[in-house]
């Protein structure tokens, strides 16, 4: 059920060639940043608010005299308003002096889908600093000689989650500037500084866009971009790698018009490509969607080679290659700093950059994980330990996988002690509050910074409100109905019956409880 908007472009290019270029481009890429964001640091080195198990229970406090004036309705009856069937557990702190506010079964265990970012956010900071950038090498394997590389050429990728189609066309502009203009060895493709993975999640639905490969080499978030138009007799459909300045068909990917109406999609891995079908009924008028790339370090070549070739460098098809890749340096695009790159992934909700981040961050320390749930347990057991979060227990670094738990409780103290640091809130996503018909309220009182969470039947909202008065207070909502949800049959996860609708009140219900804790605590005391 998630959808996987495409991230604003966050690289920024650097493209080295000429002498010197392997000795400088050799030493970035050799430093696998471990420095520290040094107030994310300070959060978590013995943190006793967050290490110990709190003060006092999580119930509303006592209000003070008078305080019937600024009556408000009760969070049970607000729940019971908006009939979330399932559990709803909630949790709420005083950011300053780190006091519980209320809570409503904050103990609950419950899925927080999306949410989870938040935490591999703060985990990939730690791990890896905020200035990390990922990097992305072409090496020469061989002597070059006028212009003729008699060896192979070799595209590595770094674990850069926002490589794109612009970064390949301007490594191959690289290349060129190098002086190659001729290639005869092999065209290899190396991702292999991170596990190959075939899906995110595999229960999703095989056209998900959202659930696409995993690699260390990984272009346009592992989507390609599929389009229809109709013509006289049938469809005219094509597959590109489009970004902003580039739009390249790709061989890796071919999809064929079915005269069927169900499925609409059919999925076949057929050697080295990609096969679909669509079916004829489901298409319409026209249109367009990304679809999922299984094959990453493939589908980068491709790519490549096409970009390649406008430069007048022919490259054979290109093979997958694990070894440990060696030679000169000839070109290297470095992303943009591990801040931005999170930033992003926190607005747009980007499932392939959360398990990225996430991976590098275990492998930097030194975990040798060859699965998603393999990272995902170093994760949690860094959680437990770091963030006081002993009841963590994650699948995966993006939330897509239900069997993710946490607890309210556990999680609005961790955001509490972080947010005294100023680490997290600065690159969250600004949540607006929306009025009865979905409209932008205007003029709020009150502002949220906050990380959503959205599965079938499960919604989740984390992270700070401001209130009209300049307090500060962290919160964590997560609800699940998890009988619902085991209920989807597989050939309906993508919009399953009520799933929206359930959503639609989770959704109003975190507004509700947001607007009322502004009229409750706006005073402290």
């Amino acid at each position: 059920m998630r959808r996987g908007a495409q991230e604003a472009r966050l690289s920024r290019r650097i493209v080295l060639s000429g002498a010197g270029a392997s000795v400088y481009s050799l030493r970035m890429v050799q430093v696998f940043s471990r420095r520290f964001v040094v107030a994310l640091g300070s959060a978590f080195a013995g943190s006793a608010a967050l290490a110990n198990a709190p003060g006092q229970s999580l119930r509303p406090r006592v209000r003070p005299k008078g305080f019937a004036k600024r009556a408000a309705p009760g969070a049970g009856a607000l729940i019971r308003q908006a009939g979330v069937s399932g559990a709803v557990g909630f949790a709420l702190v005083d950011v300053e002096s780190g006091e519980i506010l209320e809570g409503h079964q904050p103990e609950a265990t419950l899925p927080p889908a999306s949410v989870t970012k938040a935490v591999t956010a703060m985990y990939a900071l730690e791990t890896l600093g905020a200035e990390h950038r990922f990097v992305t090498r072409l090496m020469a394997h061989g002597a070059v000689s006028e212009g003729v590389l008699e060896g192979d050429l070799i595209l590595v990728g770094g674990g850069d989650p926002t490589l794109d189609t612009d970064a390949l066309g301007e490594l191959a502009q690289g290349l060129k500037a190098a002086g190659i203009r001729e290639v005869r060895g092999q065209f290899l493709v190396n991702g292999a500084v991170l596990p190959s993975i075939r899906s995110i999640d595999p229960l999703q639905p095989a056209h998900a866009g959202y659930s696409p490969a995993v690699s260390g080499l990984s272009l346009n978030f592992n989507r390609v971009h599929f389009e229809w138009t109709p013509q006289a007799e049938g469809y005219q459909v094509t597959m590109d790698a489009r970004s902003a300045r580039y739009r390249p068909d790709v061989s890796i990917a071919r999809i064929a018009v079915a005269d069927r109406s169900l499925p609409v999609y059919t999925y076949e891995a057929k050697g080295s490509q990609d096969h679909w079908t669509v079916a004829r009924g489901a298409l319409g008028r026209g249109g367009a969607r990304w679809l999922p790339v299984r094959q990453p370090e493939l589908y980068a070549g491709d790519v490549f080679r096409t970009l390649a070739r406008a430069h007048g460098i022919v490259l054979k098809p290109a093979k997958i290659s694990v070894a440990p890749p060696q030679g000169r340096v000839m070109a290297f695009h470095m992303s943009a700093p591990l801040t931005d790159i999170l930033r992003g992934m926190l607005k747009y909700s980007t499932n392939l950059t959360a398990e990225m981040v996430g991976m590098a961050a275990s492998q930097a320390r030194g975990v040798a994980a060859t699965t998603l749930a393999e990272s995902a347990a170093a994760m949690s057991g860094w959680a437990r330990e770091a963030l006081g979060m002993p009841h963590a227990a994650l699948v995966d670094h993006s939330g897509l996988g239900g069997a993710s738990r946490m607890r309210p409780d556990e999680l609005v103290r961790a955001l509490a002690a972080v947010e005294r640091r100023d680490v997290l809130r600065p690159i969250l996503k600004d949540i607006r509050l929306r009025d009865a018909k979905g409209r932008i309220k205007e003029g709020a009182r009150m502002s949220v910074q906050a990380k959503t969470g959205t599965l079938n039947f499960v919604s989740g909202l984390a992270g700070y409100v401001t209130l009209h008065s300049g307090r500060v207070l962290a919160f964590a909502i997560l609800s699940a109905d998890l009988e619902a949800r085991a209920a989807v049959p597989a050939h309906d996860r993508e919009r399953p019956k009520g799933a929206r609708r359930w959503v639609r009140r989770a959704r109003n219900l975190q507004q509700r409880l947001i607007e009322r804790w502004d009229v409750l605590y706006a005073e402290r005391g």
